[in-house]
């Protein structure tokens, strides 16, 4: 009677075997069908309220470049937010019939920084420099996904993450310890 019960339990035993072989695979197919790959996006997410409508793909297909208006001061940790006069160097005659031409006309005349709302943005525990990524070659389309193609600017990558960071990191075969990044608890 041993022969049986030890044939059965073997068959038992690759039937659950295979089912989770057969589980496995089907999760990761899913996992690389259903959507986009990690830090990428295949639908435009909606971005935040800006206090001005401003489409970089227009801008972008004008000639401009990111760091004409983006400076990044003594190789800081942000890129700024352009500054009101470089906005009024070309609408002070393009498009001053428009209320958000007009919004913007309003700040520059009261001397006012226009208030954008920051879409990316790492926590405050964490130690960020474009400076030295810009120095390392990485281009602005990496982290911020394809911006000249947009119209409205939204997180799209998950470059303020841990993980996003990281991947990246890896990707590029960069070192890095805790400390490059974050501050030591005391």
């Amino acid at each position: 009677m041993r022969g049986p019960v030890c044939g059965g339990r073997r068959v038992a035993r690759a039937a659950a075997l295979c089912l989770g072989l057969l589980v496995s695979t089907v999760i990761v197919v899913r996992a690389q069908t259903s959507g986009p790959p990690p830090g990428a996006s295949s639908a435009t997410p909606a971005g935040p309220a800006q206090p001005i409508p401003y489409s970089h793909k227009r801008h972008l297909a004008l000639g401009l470049e990111c760091r004409q208006c983006h400076v990044n001061p003594d190789g800081g940790e942000m890129m700024t937010f352009p500054a009101t006069a470089i906005c009024m160097s070309c609408h002070q005659a393009i498009a001053t019939d428009r209320p958000a031409i007009q919004k913007l006309a309003a700040f520059a005349a009261a001397g006012t920084p226009i208030p954008w709302v920051r879409v990316y943005d790492t926590p405050d525990y964490v130690f960020w420099n474009h400076g030295a990524h810009l120095r390392a070659k990485v281009g602005c389309v990496e982290c911020h996904g394809p911006v000249a193609e947009r119209d409205v600017i939204a997180q799209e990558t998950d470059v303020v993450t841990m993980l996003g960071c990281r991947r990246c990191h890896d990707a590029r075969q960069v070192f890095t310890d805790c400390g490059d990044c974050h501050e030591p608890r005391q």
